[in-house]
């Protein structure tokens, strides 16, 4: 009688592969206080399969939220640590519109490329699939680099599960690349050309090499490419992320909290992760520096 009960509730309510089928046929079971373990075999088998489907996509849904969730479902291996956290929160505010303009300084090989250029605009535009973005940092190459693992990203059957976002059949070229739904995507290196094109997100990531910290020429011409160039593409409303290892003070980030206090600046949140602390110890392990895939 029970067996035949069961047959007709998944025949009835049509269960099938979504959050509310799978949390209305376990509920279903837990209504009328089943043991599960005296079922027959395939009704177990089917009740266990959608325990595991419905755990799947809370955390999906939750993904969609939450820039930490999100970098957990499709990076398994990630290390997390507080300073992730933190940064975390900040791109989950920029996402809602809490923070508009962003910059996040702290050392080298602490995971802020993998957050910021790569991992951020996959997220974003999962969120939006017709925002457009675009990519920068010290060299074209590198810029390049970032789009393709993004691009792989998108493409990826993990991220299918948590987004709709899909890329353009004919995007090809990993800095240059397209949504179904129309969002854009842009890399280009520090000094280089950006004419003709829009940004609702504009990403910088490292705008200085080391080297360049020892020239003031290169200090202000990456100033003055920004406000000539990215900062005059960005859309009515649109968000600014600058993440950077600092090598001098008048570097980009010195630059950008300098001039607020002229009238209608940009007015920049800013967070800094100092390598060393006051008492001499690293404030950031190391091991958090690791890159996806490594």
């Amino acid at each position: 009688m029970l067996y035949a009960l069961i047959h007709r509730v998944l025949a009835v309510k049509n269960i099938s592969n979504t959050l509310k089928g799978a949390k209305n046929f376990i509920k279903f079971f837990m209504k009328k206080n089943i043991d599960i373990s005296k079922l027959p075999a395939d009704i177990r088998k089917q009740y266990l399969q959608y325990q595991v489907m419905h755990a799947e996509k809370k955390i999906q849904n939750k993904a969609r939220n939450d820039f930490m969730s999100f970098v957990k479902c499709v990076w398994p291996e990630f290390v997390e640590g507080s300073h992730h956290r933190h940064i975390a929160d900040k791109f989950n505010k920029l996402a809602t519109g809490e923070i508009n303009r962003l910059i996040v300084n702290m050392p080298p090989r602490h995971t802020k490329s993998e957050f910021a250029s790569y991992l951020l605009p996959a997220w974003m535009v999962g969120r939006n699939p017709k925002l457009k973005i675009i990519q920068a940092t010290h060299t074209g190459e590198l810029a390049v680099r970032f789009g393709r693992k993004a691009k792989t990203l998108i493409d990826s059957n993990e991220y299918g599960k948590i987004f709709q976002t899909r890329l353009r059949e004919d995007s090809q070229a990993a800095g240059r690349w397209e949504t179904a739904q129309g969002g854009e995507y842009f890399a280009a290196g520090v000094g280089g050309a950006i004419t003709g094109r829009g940004a609702d997100l504009l990403i910088i990531d490292d705008p200085h090499s080391e080297q360049d910290a020892l020239s003031p020429n290169a200090m202000e011409s990456a100033y003055e490419w920004y406000t000539s160039g990215p900062r005059q593409r960005l859309q009515p409303g649109g968000k600014i992320v600058l993440v950077m290892t600092r090598w001098n003070t008048k570097d980009l980030t010195g630059m950008l909290v300098k001039n607020q206090t002229a009238a209608k600046s940009d007015q920049w949140h800013v967070v800094e992760f100092p390598a060393i602390i006051d008492h001499g110890t690293k404030q950031i392990p190391v091991l958090y520096g690791q890159s996806i895939g490594s």
